[in-house]
């Protein structure tokens, strides 16, 4: 259920407040505090990474070295990569072009080979498809092992009509817009939304429980603290109920709400608190509202097929 203030009240399926049960169990939510954590690999340059995956996503989080070469990949579909702070900034070689962004944004890398250089220390955050070799490495491997039955698989949407090609989106090039909800961007796999930022804690008066039928969030932590409220719904087998979890983590951190469990994140930090949502394939229900995906012409919806 959302806020009335809240541009999501408009969704078709802003009006859900409890989650149907399932045959299947739902997954715990996972919780990777990476202020808390020794990173999973560190560069020969001192450049720290932590790797965790989701059903359909690797994330690879990277506190840089400026000036070190990230480890380069030859992947058959995209890479996406988040620019998270102010601070951040990285040159990027592909078969498609090079170019290089410095400040916050998304940067999408075509398939083939990509070579990245940290040119400052601001975090930059790689996401790849979960059937590469990267998620083997992911300190969270294990979780996935067997499929998780209550998470669509991932079919990417249609190829970009003008072809495969470095896509650079600096979020200083987008203005607020009052209605529209966060700074979204999408490629054929994943769906990133730079939210709103909060200054102090979130008003609690005004959270927003609700789930999602088939698909996972990932809640990307870059600034600040949050409390995530989680409710795993009741089935009719007693043994696999969960008391309601409220978890507060730092920054950076990575929590993987699954499906169909009722949740919402609530900013606590004193001062800026930033959250980036990303959800692998993309959102039909955001990508249907009009202006909410800032590329959606680069990259069409499956019902713009010819």
């Amino acid at each position: 259920m959302y806020d009335p203030s809240d541009p999501r009240s408009a969704l078709a399926t802003a009006t859900a407040t409890a989650a149907p049960p399932r045959p299947a169990a739902v997954a715990a939510p996972e919780y990777h505090d990476f202020s808390r954590l020794a990173p999973d690999e560190v560069s020969a340059a001192g450049s720290r990474s932590w790797i965790v995956r989701a059903q359909n996503v690797v994330l690879v989080h990277v506190r840089p070295v400026a000036g070190d070469a990230l480890e380069p990949t030859d992947l058959d579909s995209e890479q996406v990569v988040i620019l998270a702070h102010d601070s951040s900034a990285a040159r990027f070689a592909t078969a498609a072009g090079e170019g290089e962004l410095r400040g916050r944004g998304v940067v999408i890398l075509p398939p083939g080979r990509c070579e990245i250089t940290a040119l400052g220390d601001g975090d930059l955050v790689r996401l790849v498809e979960a059937g590469t070799p990267w998620a083997e490495r992911a300190r969270n491997a294990a979780s996935y092992a067997e499929p998780h039955p209550n998470v669509a698989p991932l079919e990417p949407w249609p190829e970009p009509p003008a072809g495969p090609a470095l896509r650079i989106y600096p979020l200083a090039d987008v203005p607020d817009e009052p209605g529209r909800f966060g700074r979204i961007f999408r490629s054929r796999s994943f769906m990133v939304n730079f939210l709103d930022h909060n200054d102090g804690p979130r008003d609690r008066t005004k959270l927003s429980p609700h789930h999602h039928d088939d698909f996972e969030q990932i809640s990307l932590a870059v600034e600040g603290e949050f409390t995530h409220h989680i409710r795993t719904p009741w089935g009719t087998d007693a043994t696999q109920w969960r008391d309601d979890d409220h978890v507060t983590v730092g920054s950076p951190s990575v929590t993987i709400i699954p499906p169909p469990t009722i949740h919402t994140t609530e900013a606590v930090g004193s001062g800026r608190n930033q959250l980036i949502d990303i959800f692998s394939g993309p959102r039909t229900d955001f990508s249907a509202r009009p202006g909410w995906v800032l590329n959606a012409s680069e990259y069409p919806a499956p019902d713009a097929r010819s």
